[in-house]
């Protein structure tokens, strides 16, 4: 038996050059545990009763805005609502919480993709964040659609394409199975034809470099390590449930699939938690 124990943070994930299957760390602290290897095997998850602040560190009795105590997700920029909705971004009306970090962070590029998780679904990302994201949604396939300069043209883009196809993922369905594979590039082709006069639009506001239709770029597949899919959704929370045991069976997004339920580990970033694998 191994013991771990650290701070909560979301899984890093890696998809090697020439593969479909993604490298899965769990991250406690400073400590990594390679999570491909325990698959197969049990694990337990003890929740110590500390949270603390992913960005000052303070302890604080409840995380907001995934991992936050309450005055940092008052006065940071990414916590604003405006990184959730970036079509709401406020950078131009000298508003924003943190302009240097906006400058860092929203005003660079960013991809518009399409994605199939639990069925199509538009998103965004910076630009060196693919394929992270992707794999963080649970995505079996993706695609990019456009190149733009700014987050606050994605939030435009998207927006644009939401008027045809869902933004979200529904993640019960994606943990039951791979997702029914889809010809994104037929569809992307067909929600570019719907949406020529907008995109034209948009071309003139900011520029043809601005907005880049990327026509030519290829499916990504990804293959996720699961053993077995539930055929029942129980999930677990580690406000409720001190210890979250049993055999791992899988991982998808940002989820671990057990015998006994699934916990989705970003959700409780900041936690203190001790980890006991076999």
């Amino acid at each position: 038996m191994a013991e771990v124990s650290g701070l909560l943070s979301k899984m890093t994930v890696d998809l090697s050059s020439g593969q479909d299957t993604p490298n899965y760390q769990m991250v406690l602290g400073d400590q990594r545990v390679d999570m491909n290897r325990v698959i197969g095997s049990s694990i337990k998850l003890i929740y110590t009763g500390e949270i603390h602040c992913q960005h000052c560190n303070r302890l604080t009795k409840k995380s907001y805005s995934g991992g936050f105590c309450f005055p940092c997700s008052q006065k940071l920029a990414q916590c604003d609502l405006c990184f959730m909705k970036p079509e709401t971004c406020h950078f131009d009306k000298g508003t924003c919480r943190e302009p240097e970090w906006g400058q860092a962070v929203c005003m660079q590029d960013h991809i518009v993709y399409l994605a199939n998780s639990s069925g199509i679904k538009v998103g965004i990302t910076r630009i060196g964040q693919i394929p992270t994201r992707w794999i963080d949604q649970g995505a079996s396939q993706a695609i990019p659609v456009f190149k733009v300069k700014t987050r606050y043209q994605s939030g435009l883009v998207e927006v644009m394409f939401k008027a045809h196809v869902s933004d979200r993922t529904d993640w019960r369905k994606m943990l039951k199975g791979p997702a029914p594979e889809l010809d994104l590039p037929a569809i992307r082709d067909q929600l570019l034809a719907e949406c020529q006069q907008d995109i034209v639009a948009l071309q003139q506001q900011f520029g043809q470099d601005a907005i880049e239709v990327l026509s030519a770029e290829s499916v990504v597949t990804i293959d996720y390590p699961v053993m077995h899919y539930p055929t029942k959704i129980s999930s677990f929370n580690f406000d409720k449930t001190a210890i979250v045991e049993g055999e791992l069976q899988g991982i998808k997004g940002q989820y671990l699939i057990l015998d006994t339920g699934v916990i989705n580990i970003r959700k409780f970033s900041g936690y203190h938690i001790a980890m006991v694998t076999e």
